[in-house]
């Protein structure tokens, strides 16, 4: 049995036996926080649910400031994205770097779970670099999520702390692709497709 699995195993044991606690981030131990942190990045929303029952907070931290809602973002787990929103995780949480699972997932490409997230903080939150969601979606070509950031109100002319833009970083990268989709919704002349929730 591999260790995750293993340690999955025994949160679900930990979170039928323990009796209903009220922990603050502090206290809960540290062996409670990692199998928290795994049942996010597995998709264990069922065992988030009992441990947050027991009183972990929600939007508890690991040592990155990540938050089960951010590593289940980036670990593309859309079930367990929209069972920690249902139990009122904070979508505009960000880690130590002002990074949030919007941003992630922009990062990463999965345009469902940017579909759940969008729309919830500011489209145009930088974090500490100045960075927004948009240019990092245009840094590795994810077109479907700049589309969606840009429907949803992305400033697309913002420049981050090196006067970096997510045209500049799409050009730097080659991408010209890109930069024609970024020309074409900067000017509102194209006609981006719709992407519905999931």
């Amino acid at each position: 049995m591999n260790l995750r699995l293993e340690r999955l195993l025994a949160l679900f044991a930990l979170a039928v036996l323990i009796p209903a606690l009220a922990w603050g981030a502090d206290a809960v131990p540290d062996h409670y926080k990692g199998l928290f942190f795994d049942a996010a990045r597995a998709g264990r929303a069922d065992l988030l649910a009992g441990m947050i029952k027991d009183g972990v907070p929600v939007d508890l931290r690991d040592d990155h400031g990540y938050t089960a809602l951010i590593l289940a973002a980036y670990d593309d787990q859309p079930e367990t994205v929209d069972a920690l929103l249902q139990l009122h995780a904070d979508p505009c949480a960000a880690d130590q770097r002002g990074n949030t699972a919007l941003m992630g997932v922009a990062f990463k490409g999965d345009v469902a779970i940017a579909q759940r997230l969008v729309g919830r903080c500011d489209v145009n939150a930088r974090n500490h670099m100045g960075q927004t969601a948009a240019m990092m979606a245009a840094l590795v070509g994810h077109a479907d999520i700049v589309r969606l950031l840009a429907q949803r109100g992305a400033d697309l002319t913002l420049k981050d702390a090196s006067g970096n833009t997510a045209d500049s970083v799409a050009r730097q990268q080659g991408n010209q692709a890109m930069t024609a989709l970024l020309a074409q919704l900067e000017q509102g002349t194209s006609a981006p497709t719709p992407l519905p929730y999931r």
